[in-house]
């Protein structure tokens, strides 16, 4: 299956850095476990398949089974999602027809402070762990004789995470670009397992998380960059649910996201269902909100390179 003719380019990281200086953030352990992961995750993603392939009684089987396993590896959401053109990256093209998304929560206590460095490395510390999950769920799919193909949270994927989460039930779109799920809030990651193997799809949910952003703009007043919109944008078409989309200003966001510790503070200042997905239930003295950096945002950066189209909003 190819992508449609609509799919938006893969994210150049490399060209994006470049336009802004280069990758001037300089943290141990992040370069520690981006080192884990090319060394010891990317060699893992093939594997053999077994030529005796279970048989399920039916595709709800096959789908709680293969469920069961994300759990039981350490995903926090798993959701089915039938792959089309658009959920393809530009130019890229996939033979599998399912995909398994699997999602995991990133430590709250980690965003007590953004953009900092525990944050920053808690992102990286999820993208490993849920490397992991995705990794062995394929393992686990080839058992059964079915052929798989990883796309890594942190990889270059084929397909886009996002818009199969959406239609596998993980949640909304909030006003800053990410889902918001009904119990985890926005602070998770996401990857994929896709495959052939006939399963049974989820389905969108409405959970008045969309009705919620138009009234809230915590995200907006808090971003560093001011790259968050007021509005929604019928330029960026509409998501799932029929809503127009909010889209952020990449040229504002990303400057800051690469000098400042790969910021994140959109996604910790969220207040969703009063911000119950962000209660520590492990012992760790923790606030509901976070702290702040405000600093003063780089240039605006708009590469000359195939991109994802956004607004310049306000400029």
């Amino acid at each position: 299956m190819q992508a449609a003719s609509t799919s938006p380019p893969a994210f150049r990281w490399d060209d994006w850095y470049q336009s802004v200086g280069g990758r001037t953030i300089k943290i141990a352990e992040v370069d520690e476990i981006l080192n884990q992961i090319k060394t010891f995750q990317y060699p893992n993603f093939h594997g053999e398949t077994n030529p005796q392939q279970t048989v399920f009684e039916s595709i709800a089987e096959a789908s709680a089974d293969i469920k069961q396993k994300a759990f039981a590896l350490g995903a926090d959401e798993v959701g089915i999602a039938e792959i089309e053109p658009g959920d393809i990256y530009q130019g890229r093209e996939v033979n599998e027809k399912f995909a398994i998304v699997v999602g995991q929560k990133m430590l709250w206590r980690s965003f007590q402070e953004v953009p900092s460095h525990e944050s920053a490395i808690e992102c990286l510390r999820i993208y490993f762990s849920l490397g992991e999950v995705v990794i062995n769920l394929a393992s686990y799919i080839r058992s059964l004789g079915y052929d798989c193909t990883v796309e890594h949270p942190i990889g270059d994927s084929d397909v886009l995470h996002v818009p199969l989460a959406l239609k596998a039930g993980f949640g909304e779109l909030g006003r800053h670009g990410s889902i918001i799920h009904p119990k985890m809030g926005p602070l998770f990651r996401l990857g994929s397992v896709i495959t052939s193997m006939p399963l049974q799809i989820d389905h969108p949910i409405d959970a008045g998380i969309a009705a919620f952003c138009d009234n809230c703009k915590a995200c907006r007043i808090y971003c560093p960059a001011k790259a968050i919109p007021d509005e929604r944008s019928v330029e960026a078409g509409k998501d799932h649910l029929g809503n127009y989309r909010y889209k952020v200003d990449t040229g504002k966001c990303f400057p800051y996201f690469a000098k400042h510790n790969y910021c994140s503070a959109c996604l910790p200042v969220c207040v969703y269902n009063h911000k119950e997905w962000a209660k520590d239930f492990e012992g760790h003295q923790t606030k509901l909100f976070p702290a702040v950096a405000l600093k003063e945002p780089p240039p605006t950066t708009d590469p000359d390179i195939p991109k994802h189209w956004y607004p310049k909003f306000k400029r």
